[in-house]
């Protein structure tokens, strides 16, 4: 198994000043792992923006096909660390070979998409409007495409150790829109993080990136983060968490005195409708696959689906199928001794909750951090007077609300809030009687599902992870997707430029052979 060092910070040249250090734990039995890791210190922080900002002057000018060829080394080196990488994952976070495996792949696919994207060559969206001398007044020359922003602090998730951590898709992301990245890595799987950070560190070196392009810092304490933040150097953060952190993040880098833009991904409910004619036809069906998706992941999925409408004149015994298929499903381990103890009180709080009655609750036996599922149910009059019940309790269970009628259905889903996803069980006839469903869902949710679940993020150029606050800070945005280069680049205009100037995209020779838009007309002329 590879040797973990344990280092303060991965990437870039420094000495190790930080003194102190904290452990990562196996969740499935309390046991402390070794090495020790070293919290950095803000010193080393700023030291490691520096580089980074540095290195932003190369590295912006470094071609598309240069930095694909990067992530495609990146996607080679963490393909090359083998099963040890999998091994330290799995103690780290109590997670199955198949599920981490299963991740692994979706890293290095999603490496290789961003490669073949950047090859490609359109996402720049070069834009040109030539100059027309004879019209009164003269039109001017005028040229745009993205350009980098420069260094990204990105923030790695917990309950993605791969796809959403060193490698994931913010980093990918930047580094692919010619960004460097100051990664904050996550304290649960610190062992992980660092042998993922020296892959892309010996990426780097391989293909002759500057030092600075990538740096890994350690730390426990939300010191560390915040440094990044407010370091004037960094020009925007990436984040997938909690809304209690990406928000406070997101109040931190708007309190600068250069303000930077925060997409923060921070967690949905994720509501899921059963219309009726659908809830007559296949009722068990939709039970036993909620209840799947409900527990996917221990429930510790940004889109496992938190609450379910429905009307009660067709619900018939609705709750009691899905106990039924909750019951049949094995509890399982939870990421952190921590987000096992927000969700036990997340559900105490929700069977607390005047109006709220617990349907289910499943059993755990023996130690470790087990997760019990539950299903909760309460009026659409209760949900609809209390906007805390929308909140998200990160963790395998669900809220059932039935509705009196559809009147009420569609108030219900006007008064919802923003979340990542939105689904519908629906028939044909189902979706012509409620096409306002569609309507209204569409102005609540980044992705709307029909007959399927939100459960499983597919890895797409046409995929938005991203929703209207609170489920992101930026509803515009998505963390999945080739799309997800955009948050890291912004539009440059040239007016009049030679073309010795120019970027070769914007080039009337077109050297790289891009598409781009000339005088309102796409082609690659």
């Amino acid at each position: 198994m590879t040797k973990l060092s344990g280092k303060n910070i991965i990437g870039t040249s420094l000495s190790a000043e930080g003194s102190i250090t904290f452990n990562a734990e196996n969740p499935a039995n309390g046991q402390k792992l070794e090495p020790g890791f070293h919290e950095a210190a803000e010193k080393e922080i700023w030291l490691a923006i520096e580089k980074a900002a540095t290195a932003f002057e190369v590295f912006r000018k470094k071609s598309g096909k240069e930095r694909a060829v990067f992530l495609e080394t990146i996607a080679e080196e963490v393909t090359a660390l083998g099963d040890s990488l999998i091994t330290r994952c799995m103690e780290e976070t109590g997670l199955p070979e198949a599920r981490l495996k299963g991740e692994r792949g979706r890293t290095v696919t999603q490496l290789k998409m961003f490669a073949a994207y950047l090859r490609d060559g359109s996402w720049v969206e070069a834009r040109i409007d030539k100059a027309d001398p004879v019209r009164t007044p003269p039109k001017p020359d005028i040229r745009s495409m993205q350009k980098a922003l420069g260094p990204v602090g990105v923030f790695g998730a917990s309950n993605f150790p791969l796809a959403f951590s060193v490698a994931g898709g913010d980093t990918t992301s930047a580094l692919a829109a010619g960004c460097p990245v100051i990664f904050k890595a996550h304290p649960a799987h610190p062992g992980t993080c660092e042998m993922v950070g020296m892959a892309i560190a010996k990426a780097a070196e391989k293909t002759g990136m500057p030092e600075g392009t990538f740096s890994m810092v350690h730390g426990k304490s939300t010191a560390v983060g915040l440094a990044i933040v407010r370091h004037p150097l960094i020009r925007a953060i990436g984040f997938t968490g909690s809304y209690r952190g990406g928000k406070a993040l997101f109040d931190v880098a708007n309190s600068r005195p250069v303000p930077i833009p925060v997409y923060a991904e921070m967690g949905s409910t994720n509501p899921v409708f059963i219309l009726p004619e659908a809830m007559r036809q296949n009722k068990s069906n939709i039970a036993r696959e909620l209840a799947a998706s409900v527990t996917l992941g221990v429930g510790q999925f940004c889109t496992n689906p938190g609450l379910v409408f429905y009307e009660p004149d067709v619900e018939s015994s609705f709750a009691d199928t899905l106990s039924r298929s909750l019951e049949e499903i094995k509890p399982g381990v939870m990421l952190t001794s921590y987000i096992q103890e927000a969700y036990q009180a997340g559900v105490s709080k929700l069977a607390g909750t005047q109006g709220v009655r617990t349907l289910f609750k499943g059993t755990v036996s023996g130690s470790g951090c087990y997760a019990p599922a539950y299903l909760f149910q309460t009026s659409a009059d209760t949900f609809l007077n209390d906007h805390t019940l929308e909140e998200e309790v990160f963790g395998p269970s669900t809220l059932a609300v039935p509705a009196e009628d559809k009147q009420q259905l569609l108030r219900i889903a006007r008064q919802l809030g923003g979340h990542l996803t939105a689904t519908i069980h629906a028939t044909e006839n189902d979706l012509q009687q409620y096409a306002e469903l569609v309507d209204i869902l569409e102005q609540k949710a980044g992705r709307l599902i029909v007959n399927g679940y939100p459960t499983g993020v597919e890895v797409t150029h046409a995929m938005v992870h991203g929703g209207p606050f609170p489920a992101t800070t930026d509803s515009r945005s998505t963390s999945v997707g080739t799309d997800a280069i955009r948050r890291f680049a912004r539009p440059v205009c040239y007016q009049n430029f030679p073309q010795s100037l120019l970027p070769l995209e914007l080039r009337d020779d077109n050297p790289l052979g891009i598409l781009r838009m000339v005088n309102g007309t796409y082609g690659r002329g």
